[in-house]
């Protein structure tokens, strides 16, 4: 699977997913593409250096989201 595909993969089952949650873990991520964890770590890095997706951390968990979507946003006034 090339780095479009993959995209394009987690963007549509992300968007599916958005009425229930909009922060997922990592492994969550690593399943949809259908990897290993540290097969889907490059591409998932470079969706979050590319703006597709946002990193968020309460300080003990670790998550992602697409950018701009949750209430995280709202309530920390992010652009």
């Amino acid at each position: 699977m090339d780095y479009a595909e993959a995209k394009a993969k987690v963007v549509e089952e992300l968007t599916k997913k958005l009425k229930n949650k909009s922060k997922f873990y990592f492994n969550d991520l690593a399943d949809i593409l259908g990897m290993k964890p540290r097969e889907a770590k490059k591409m998932i890095n470079d969706m979050v250096t590319d703006g597709t997706l946002e990193y968020w951390s309460s300080g003990s968990t670790s998550m992602y989201g697409l950018k701009g979507t949750g209430k995280q946003q709202a309530a920390e006034h992010e652009d």
